[in-house]
């Protein structure tokens, strides 16, 4: 049906979502705004055309992610060519514009570039590719700029931040607006794969104690490789191919999730290399699911053996989690209390919200507002 619209923001931001399915028996629809709090998902109601339809909010302004379930079958919107793409899945996002959002919004502003960069990884031994946001007069002057390193989470890779997470945009209305210094971005692929790491172990009982540490030394090995790669590879990849200031003051690393425990698995013990250091929706949480190294004090102990040292070193160690994110507790809340009681100096915020974009683009401009000040 051509003329459906969906989903269709209305006047109050709630925003109803159609899909003509009419032998289906069954739709559903579930967002990133339930793990958020903001709602919940649930079933749709089917018309005398065979159109099933549901409204839901209102929303706050941002970008939203969302998918139909038809009959039990994951479905995208076909009425609406906004995606978001991942390693796993395909989902459709919508905007309910408004101020609240206009920080990641596309606004008449000078815009920099996002390029994609492909490179020869020895570590991982294939070719591999990562995202390069320049900033609007990178093309058009010869000044050297600072970089940060942005990681994506699990199940995305190196277009994650440039698309759903904004992070051209969010910077490119920071610089407009004279909150943050321009930088070049570094959108690296997170998600490592090596022939023989399968921590999945299908056929097993996954809650046999040898396969939950066969898949926590599988993940372990597969975040020493991406280490590997950043610090051999990427960074000195970038440093020959862009005009960069190339030293640990100017250099940052965040991610978030999976990113957040690749930035806490390099920067600690790589102070000669990164000056500051962000981790959101991340922290010291045990288990698969972490990523974080089990014996991280042990890992780290040069970052933990001076606090007055480390916090000379470290210009920004910021750390961001929601309060309905299931992170919080045992994983940004862990950190933050080691590194209070190791005197390491540090930002923790604890926002609303859960595990999702939502947060994480937020995130970014925040933390980027307070990145290579002189």
């Amino acid at each position: 049906m051509p003329e459906l619209i969906s989903p269709e923001v209305l006047p109050d931001n709630r925003v109803t979502f159609r899909i003509y399915a009419p032998k289906a028996s069954e739709v559903t629809i579930d967002g990133d705004w339930v793990l958020h709090g903001l709602g919940d998902g649930g079933p749709l109601m089917k018309d005398d055309r065979g159109v099933w339809s549901i409204t839901k909010g209102p929303f706050e302004p941002d970008y939203y992610i969302y998918n139909f379930t038809v009959d039990g079958v994951h479905t995208l919107d076909p009425q609406n060519q906004q995606i978001k793409f991942s390693l796993t899945t395909l989902q459709n996002v919508f905007l309910v514009p408004g101020d609240g959002i206009a920080f990641a919004d596309t606004r008449a502003v000078p815009h920099g570039e996002v390029r994609t960069v492909w490179y020869d990884s020895p570590a991982a031994g294939y070719i591999r590719s990562m995202h390069v946001y320049t900033p609007p007069e990178y093309d058009g002057s010869d000044e050297a700029y600072p970089v940060l390193y942005l990681i994506h989470g699990g199940g995305n890779d190196d277009r994650a931040w440039s698309t759903i997470g904004r992070a051209g945009f969010i910077i490119d209305n920071l610089i407009a607006e004279k909150k943050a210094r321009p930088m070049i971005i570094v959108m690296p692929n997170g998600t490592m794969y090596r022939s023989g790491f399968n921590y999945r172990l299908t056929g097993t009982d996954r809650t046999l104690p040898a396969a939950i540490m066969a898949r926590l030394e599988a993940i372990s090995r597969l975040h020493d490789t991406f280490v590997e790669d950043l610090l051999k590879t990427i960074i000195p990849t970038v440093e020959r191919r862009y005009r960069v200031i190339a030293d640990r003051e100017h250099r940052a690393i965040a991610g978030l999730s999976m990113g957040g425990a690749e930035t806490l698995r390099t920067a600690p013990s790589n102070l000669d290399t990164f000056a500051s250091i962000g981790v959101f929706s991340m922290g010291l949480q045990e288990g698969e699911h972490a990523g974080v190294h089990p014996d991280f004090e042990t890992r780290n102990a040069g970052f933990f053996a001076d606090p007055d040292k480390t916090n000379q070193l470290v210009r920004l160690f910021w750390i961001a989690c929601g309060n309905k994110d299931h992170l919080i507790a045992d994983g940004a809340h862990r950190l933050s209390q080691l590194l209070k009681r190791q005197g390491i100096r540090h930002e923790f915020h604890e926002t609303e919200g859960g595990h999702t974009w939502i947060n994480w683009r937020r995130y970014l401009y925040d933390f980027s507002q307070l990145l290579f000040r002189d």
